[in-house]
């Protein structure tokens, strides 16, 4: 990849992001909707026990954040077309497997269609329960990572770690 062809690279790409509610995953998903906006879909992957869930979740923890005001603002009435046609919210969880996605045919078309995963999901709690941070910061690598090894277009797989264990 040249130097400055990102812009090119990430067009009509499918990226999985999940920890996305948190401080770097949130922004990750702001900058690529604001710069990116050529970027096919974004699928967030939210710990949430159903897709009405993890759509809530979604909007209240993410989207409705003052991060995205400069979006909002850019595309005006706009917006909420905008994040209905780019951003998926997926009720999951990394420390499943399958990343807990069980609606099988949307786990079959982010199978399918997946170009980029970003995991950032952690625990950073340093009191959190050793199961618990077990779960998130280790068994939701391995999980992330055999996700991506079943994605049959995936092209990278980005995973930034803040969790503790």
């Amino acid at each position: 990849m040249e130097l400055g062809s990102v812009k090119s690279f990430l067009k009509g790409k499918t990226i999985l992001v999940t920890g996305a509610t948190g401080f770097l995953g949130k922004i990750f998903v702001e900058k690529i909707l604001r710069d990116q906006p050529d970027v096919k879909k974004l699928y967030i992957l939210l710990r949430a026990s159903n897709p009405c869930s993890a759509t809530e979740r979604m909007h209240n923890e993410i989207i409705g954040k003052y991060l995205f005001k400069v979006l909002r603002e850019k595309l005006g009435g706009d917006f909420g077309s905008f994040i209905s046609d780019k951003v998926v919210a997926v009720a999951g969880d990394v420390s499943s497997e399958n990343l807990g996605i069980k609606d099988e045919k949307l786990r079959k078309e982010m199978l399918e269609g997946i170009d980029i995963v970003l995991h950032s999901a952690a625990s950073t709690k340093f009191d959190e329960r050793f199961d618990v941070a077990m779960g998130t910061n280790t068994f939701g690598a391995f999980n992330v990572v055999n996700f991506a090894k079943s994605c049959t277009k995936v092209e990278i797989l980005l995973y930034v770690s803040t969790g503790s264990l």
